[in-house]
């Protein structure tokens, strides 16, 4: 997570004007104006934003600035939706380069891919889902197979630029890639050489820590990770940057002051190259090299500065990230940690570690609980403590697994075997966490509770800050807030008898006894999430038509007891 600042307030009445440079204010602003500008994406001619923007630099006029880069977003947005116009069907034969790693699904393999200068989401089954599978991102195959046109009901693959989908019957490999690429993948499979000692829920949440990879994780412990509102942690985020950059630190300290700005840029590059340019990675390598280079230039920049300037550049490079969810929650978190946490941290008593961690927390759920709430469908009310168990120890995951898997990798077993003992302890401690904390019958702070509570929040904050005297109202308000919180925990003590849940399985509640009626198309990630909503707390007989599939009753019986099943065919 991002370190504590103390930035400007956070949106200001007017922007600085009279020839002045553009302040941490003026720089949210700015930021705002650019994401505003690529979300209308109309086709203003890009000359006329040019022309603002230079304007504004001679002036050194803030407020003509953000009415360029404005304009220079809608038109970049407008030429990025042009770009991604939906590919005609047909056949394809030819080379393809993967853009993300191949991800297994039930019908085969599915990654991202770039043929030409168009991007496919490509699909393999059968004999070529192994040469997919066995592939990583950057590396080439030639395949065969047919275009179809992009789905509309697949709003997230814009932001990805795929323009169709190309099922392949066909694969062989041709090379490795570029040389950027090859180097991150000899290191990734050295990684994961030294990971074979784990088992494979703790192998697949290393993946996720040190290099925000989830592929191989189980539905059971994505809904464990998800109840407990942490699925952050399964992606890499400005903590992981931070962390890398702590480890490179004896090597960054020797160079000089251009030295010390070339390495640590090189750096953070070649660990977006690992971790594929996920967009919290993005937002997290472009706020590292702005802020390295502030300091470097002899003027360090605030938090909210180097995230405002961040999202204003990766957004005008890229106007599709506005519809990227990961990193509208990035950015989201981000701009909490900076705003809030220390106001937070500020208004807690007790030791400074202890205000600091939760000012940081609440911070980052109060910033992205305006994504995610109503994306989502709720913030976890255990979250809160849930982070404060485990943030502190994923962290040491990847300060000591990230080098403890080089040195496992080489040498492999028995040496593999003992320099991850730590870090199979320490995933082992994440993941209980989330797996109790998911448990835990509190429910999910909806929109109405949320309100309620940031403005509560907000009073209570406003009257100590300007009657401190009045103690018994801050204490009143403060109450509503935490009551507004433990208000879904409240409503899960008396469920409703009878509850649709996805896939067409239901839940009948009947005498103290819980009934789960399950339609053989539920797949086990969304029954998790709904059986929880629900407040189910055990399962007392499951009834199918047809034999459950495997994984579903896996998933089942790591979260609840399950009595007996009872399968009645129905007749044709």
């Amino acid at each position: 997570m991002t370190a504590l600042s103390n930035p400007d307030p956070l949106i200001p009445d007017a922007i600085d004007g009279g020839g002045r440079p553009l302040t941490d204010r003026g720089a949210v602003v700015l930021a705002a104006a650019v994401v505003l500008g690529a979300w209308w994406h109309k086709p203003v001619p890009l000359i006329v934003g040019v022309m603002v923007g230079l304007v504004a630099a001679v002036l050194r006029r803030p407020t003509v600035l953000v009415l360029g880069a404005f304009l220079v977003a809608s038109t970049l947005g407008t030429r990025s939706f042009e770009g991604i116009t939906a590919a005609e069907p047909g056949s394809y034969s030819g080379p393809v380069t993967l853009l993300s790693d191949p991800k297994e699904t039930p019908y085969g393999v599915r990654v991202d891919v770039r043929a030409g200068n168009k991007r496919f989401e490509l699909n393999a089954s059968q004999s070529a889902a192994g040469a997919v599978g066995r592939s990583l991102a950057g590396e080439r195959l030639s395949v065969e197979g047919r275009l179809r046109t992009r789905p509309d009901d697949m709003p997230w693959l814009i932001p990805r630029h795929v323009v169709g989908r190309l099922t392949v019957s066909s694969a062989e490999r041709l090379d490795g890639g570029s040389a950027p690429w090859r180097a991150a993948n000899r290191f990734r499979r050295l990684l994961g050489r030294g990971a074979e000692v784990m088992d494979e829920p703790a192998r697949s949440l290393y993946g996720g820590f040190v290099l925000g990879d989830d592929r191989g994780q189980t539905p059971e412990l994505i809904d464990d990770f998800r109840g407990a509102g942490l699925t952050h942690l399964l992606v890499v985020s400005g903590q992981n940057v931070a962390f890398l950059l702590v480890l490179a630190g004896p090597l960054i300290r020797r160079q000089g002051l251009a030295g010390r700005w070339l390495v640590t840029i090189w750096i953070i590059g070649a660990f977006a190259v690992l971790t594929r340019f996920e967009p919290s990675v993005l937002r997290a390598s472009a706020m590292a090299a702005i802020a390295v280079t502030a300091t470097v230039a002899g003027r360090p920049s605030s938090t909210l500065r180097n995230l405002s300037l961040a999202v204003a550049v990766l957004v005008l490079i890229d106007p599709l990230l506005v519809w990227s969810v990961a990193f509208q929650l990035s950015t989201a978190a981000s701009a909490g940690i900076a705003v809030l946490g220390p106001r937070i941290a500020g208004a807690l008593r007790g030791p400074r570690w202890w205000r600091e961690a939760l000012g940081v927390t609440l911070a980052a759920q109060l910033g992205v609980a305006p994504v995610l709430v109503p994306r989502f469908g709720g913030l976890p009310v255990v979250s809160v403590v849930a982070n404060l168990l485990a943030v502190p120890v994923a962290g040491l995951v990847t300060t000591w697994g990230l080098p403890a898997g080089v040195v496992a990798g080489i040498f492999g077993s028995p040496v593999a075997a003992w320099v991850h003992l730590p870090t199979r302890f320490m995933i082992g401690w994440v993941a209980g966490v989330a797996r109790v904390s998911s448990a835990l019958p509190l429910g999910e702070v909806g929109t109405r509770e949320l309100v309620v509570i940031v403005a509560a929040a907000w009073v209570a904050a406003t009257v100590h800050r300007h009657r401190p005297e009045r103690r018994a109202i801050v204490a009143m308000l403060l109450s509503v807030a935490v009551l507004a919180a433990l208000t879904p925990a409240l409503a899960l003590r008396s469920p409703p008898a009878d509850v649709v849940l996805a896939g067409g399985s239901r839940i009948q509640r009947r005498q103290g006894a819980t009934l789960l009626i399950l339609d053989a198309s539920s797949s086990p990630t969304p029954l998790l999430q709904d059986l929880r909503r629900a407040g189910v707390r055990r399962i007392d007989v499951v009834h199918a038509t047809t034999e459950p599939r495997p994984e579903v009753m896996r998933a089942l019986r790591h979260r609840w007891p399950v009595g007996p099943v009872i399968v009645t065919p129905v007749d044709r």
